[in-house]
């Protein structure tokens, strides 16, 4: 049978073969190897057949009528929860597989989007389809798999929760495939155009006494009034399954459970109708009562109970094994038990729920250990007092935070936490936000998480949602609530907004000025984060006097080791090499290095980024083969303390990579990123900031190194991933336009560069305005291509550096809360290298753009230190528009070394100069 063969890519610029042609119009054909699948694929995990399953022949006659050409493809299983509709679509998929009639089952468990977004990108990778893309795109790349194959697919989601999240998700019509839904819900969107919702109710009174027999066959004894059990439980599979085993485990008969059943109805809870799409009558509840009665009689005694209250807060989905072993939830469980807990209690807990089915334990699934069908939870839930669900809740909270990796390497686990979190925050929200505290820390951990994973855009909207419940639950003054803002901030400056984060940061300082003073460091974070973003929007002069204002209140206020005054003075030497003074910068880092060192030792975070630093303006101040040397150095250092997968780490071969070709080799720099992008793909996936910003890399040294067109190629794909992962006027996309303006005009299309970057100027003024530095940049890169000159563009620069200050100017953008109590989530701390995959303004062509939009033909260019260098460059690359050049204090004629150190020493003692000038 012929089977679809997924989408290749393939480089053939190497290739070599016979042409077939006609004149100067040449055909290729390139065929790649279809990946190796074996047929039939089955995807997900099938629920397993219960025993002694029952026909059920209204049912299963109309799911046999959900494929073909004629009949209805899409079939709704709705019902209340336990009447067996996963089971229904466990026989119906089992049946179709043994009989040969299926190519490929996909079981997705739908009880929330990311679970159907997850199930369908394992499909695709299982498939070959996924195009090495993961959550949403993977997902989109199945769904479109599925609409145009000729294979047999069948496609069940089971566990519905929202209608709303199958939204663009729903499997495609397509007449050799079929889908089967189960669900609580009997939503009308369920029914929509090409949907049958088949309503699945209880067993029959012969479905439920047949049941009973065949399950109680083995232990005659028990089986004394089992027609009077099946109604007592009303006739749900559920309940009927649970009383069996029971019974069998503890070898009671069918009259001795009537009789206790009865006797404990009276104290159950009915379970609340307005919080399920069904109602459910009080015999399920106590039939799960009997139950963790049964499940508490086994070693640990007593404590199979409380393990479930806990879990019923929790993410029906999948707890992580190390939230139920970690500290705060041993010693509620010790507290609530009135004895100490262990680990291994608490494995054995859960796996007595395991073996009373009211639970799933899957310890070959760290991040998902522990299922709990979300029934069985509301049970325990409405069983549990508003005491124990609070303490219960700070509990989880506690656990949570407690587990939460500094560092994230494993995004099953990360996923999990979150969903955790947001789950916990939902059922039990009030306990998570006291007056005195605020908001629990994990909340905001969760938040940071989620950025830092790489769904910017996401933490922006999580942090909104979050800074709005703390204005409700604390008021607008609350530290908490302005924590949510600061965090809400500066995430959206990471998406792409640079300029709210600027405006959102002014008016947070507006408010904290108010609340806590000029000198309160949370204050003084405040306007290091503002001076940042006010540098990230273009303002390198202006970030550099506000850093230069704040150390002075920094050193007034906290001393001269404080961490943040040395945080400042690591900004403040930042941004004053990027306004210029690149041999300034390094002689800045260099002092401070020698602090850090006294400070806090040579192994410390800090200390590390401000040896990242110095070798960076090493290079920048014209020592590519230093900077190359000293990161190689670091590099060393970085992999003994943190290990071949941190961000850092990462980070750091990044900065080699990039000095490594700055100093002459280009290949080298090839092979490097090569190697990273690998290890990036592992460990982040394909749609992370880092990830992206190493395929510009990759592509940009390739360029360098003389191909290109594979430079051109690459961007091609990278602008695609950008525009779908960003959008069209995030900076990230916009330079990378501008990257593949550059390369086409480096393969020979200079009309082609030139109409690139007309269109690309258009979009940057509309974005930023007139005098952004990357809007002068495109303009001096349009007028060097209309000319035919070659601008002189670099490759993406290294990474900045953070040091311990909240938000660093050294960061791609300010990311860390400030530091108000609770702490909110994931402070840059100690020195976290950051990655900047967005290349800086090229000067060349930022001069360039200047004097185009000031109309001059020709002008005088005056260089100051580094400035020299820059203007004698300037020179040679424009010459025609340049009438002199004018070199002060510094480098390429002279080299004066020295002069910074001089100027320092001595600028205390120059009289001021009041200049009279009044701005037009």
């Amino acid at each position: 049978m012929a089977l679809d063969r997924p989408e290749f890519h393939v480089d053939a610029s190497g290739a070599q073969g016979a042409q077939a042609g006609n004149n100067s119009t040449q055909y290729n054909t390139f065929y790649s190897p279809a990946p190796h699948v074996v047929w039939p694929v089955r995807s997900g995990v099938v629920s397993p057949l219960a025993d002694c399953l029952q026909s059920r022949h209204a049912e299963q006659e109309a799911l046999a009528g959900g494929s073909g050409a004629t009949t209805v493809l899409v079939q709704v299983l709705a019902g209340m929860g336990g009447v067996g509709k996963t089971q229904l679509a466990a026989g119906h998929a089992e049946r179709l597989w043994a009989d040969r009639l299926l190519d490929l089952l996909v079981w997705v468990p739908a009880g929330a989007r990311v679970s159907v977004v997850d199930g369908y990108a394992d499909a695709a990778r299982q498939l070959g389809v996924d195009g090495g893309l993961a959550g949403e795109q993977a997902a989109a790349r199945l769904l479109g798999w599925l609409a145009g194959t000729s294979s047999r697919w069948l496609v069940v989601l089971d566990d519905l929760t929202d209608p709303d999240d199958l939204r663009g998700l729903w499997p495609p019509r397509n007449l050799t495939g079929s889908v089967v839904v189960t669900t609580r819900s009997r939503d009308a969107a369920l029914a929509g155009a090409g949907r049958r919702l088949v309503d699945v109710g209880l067993f029959t009174k012969q479905q439920a006494h047949d049941y009973l027999t065949a399950r109680l066959a083995g232990h005659p004894a028990l089986a004394d009034d089992i027609s009077g059990l099946a109604a007592d439980l009303g006739y749900l599979p559920l309940a009927l399954a649970q009383a069996a085993v029971y019974m069998v485990n503890q070898q009671r008969a069918c009259s001795w459970y009537r009789a206790a059943f009865a006797d404990r109805s009276k104290h159950l809870k009915q379970l609340a109708p307005h919080r399920l799409p069904d109602q459910h009558s009080d015999t399920v509840a106590a039939t799960w009562s009997l139950s963790i009665e049964q499940a508490d009689k086994l070693e640990p005694q007593g404590l199979a109970r409380h393990v479930l209250r806990l879990a019923c807060l929790l993410d029906p989905n999948g707890i992580p094994a190390s939230v139920l072993a970690a500290t705060p939830v041993l010693t509620w469980l010790g507290t609530t038990a009135g004895r100490q807990v262990t680990p291994d209690d608490v494995h054995d807990a859960v796996r007595n729920l395991h073996l009373h089915s009211l639970a799933t334990h899957d310890p070959n699934n760290p991040a998902r250990s522990l299922r709990v069908h979300a029934l069985i939870q509301r049970a325990a839930y409405d069983q549990t007092s508003q005491n124990a669900r609070d303490s219960a809740t700070i509990a989880a909270a506690d656990a949570l935070q407690a587990v939460w990796p500094g560092i994230e390497t494993d995004p099953d686990l990360g996923q999990a936490l979150r969903a955790n979190t947001e789950h916990l925050h939902h059922t039990n929200p009030d306990p998570l936000w006291t007056t005195d505290d605020g908001g629990h820390r994990v909340l905001f951990t969760a938040g940071t998480s989620l950025g830092e994973a790489g769904q910017v855009q996401a933490a922006a909207g999580y942090y909104q949602r979050l800074h709005h419940t703390a204005h409700q639950r604390l008021g607008p003054d609350h530290p908490n609530t302005l924590t949510a803002r600061q965090n809400l901030a500066s995430w959206r400056g990471r998406a792409g907004d640079a300029a709210g984060a600027a405006a959102a940061f002014e008016q947070l300082l507006a408010d904290v000025l108010r609340i806590l003073g000029p000198d309160h460091p949370d204050t003084l974070a405040t306007r290091g984060n503002l001076a940042s973003w006010r540098g990230e929007v273009g303002d390198a002069a202006g970030a550099a006097a506000a850093f230069e204002q704040l150390l002075a209140d920094v050193l007034r206020i906290l001393g001269p080791d404080h961490p943040d005054t040395l945080a400042t003075r690591s900004n403040l030497a930042s941004w004053r090499g990027e306004i210029g003074d690149a041999a300034g910068a390094a002689d800045t880092f260099e002092q401070l290095l020698a602090d850090r060192l006294r400070v806090h030792g040579p192994d410390h975070p800090d200390t590390l980024a401000t040896r990242h630093n110095v070798a960076r303006w090493r290079g920048e101040a014209d020592d590519a083969a230093g900077a190359a040397a000293a990161t190689e150095q670091l590099l060393a250092d970085v992999l003994r303390i943190l290990g071949p997968d941190h961000p850092d780490t990462l980070a750091t071969r990044s900065n080699f990579a990039y000095w490594r070709g700055q100093a002459g080799d280009p290949a080298g720099a090839v092979a490097a990123t090569e190697q990273l992008l690998a290890d990036l793909l592992r460990v982040h996936g394909p749609d992370h900031p880092h990830t992206l910003a190493t395929r510009g890399n990759l592509a940009s040294w390739r360029g360098q190194a003389g191909d290109p067109a594979g430079a051109v190629a690459a961007t091609e794909q990278l602008l695609a991933d950008r525009l779908r992962v960003h959008g069209p006027d995030h900076p990230n996309t916009l330079n990378t336009r501008g990257h593949l303006a550059r390369w086409q005009g480096e393969v020979g299309d200079a009309a082609g560069a030139a109409a690139a970057f007309e269109q690309l100027l258009a979009d940057r003024l509309r974005v930023h305005g007139p005098d952004h530095p990357d809007t002068l940049t495109t303009r001096g890169n349009l007028a060097s291509w209309r000319g035919q000159r070659r601008p002189v563009t670099q490759p993406v620069p290294p990474p900045r550096s953070s040091s311990s200050w909240p938000t660093d100017c050294e960061s791609t953008a300010p990311t860390t809360p400030t530091p108000w109590p609770p702490a909110a989530a994931s402070t840059t701390g100690g020195g976290r290298l950051r990655w900047r995959d967005t290349a800086r303004s090229d000067p060349l062509a930022l001069l360039e753009g200047i004097r185009a939009a000031v109309g001059v033909p020709t002008w005088i260019v005056v260089g100051h230190s580094w400035g020299c260098d820059l203007a004698v460059r300037y020179a040679v690359e424009h010459s025609r528009a340049v009438a002199a050049v004018v070199s002060i204090a510094g480098r390429s004629p002279q080299r004066d070394r020295t002069w910074s150190q001089a100027y320092e020493a001595g600028k205390a003692t120059e009289p001021g100069v009041d200049i009279g000038w009044v701005p037009e």
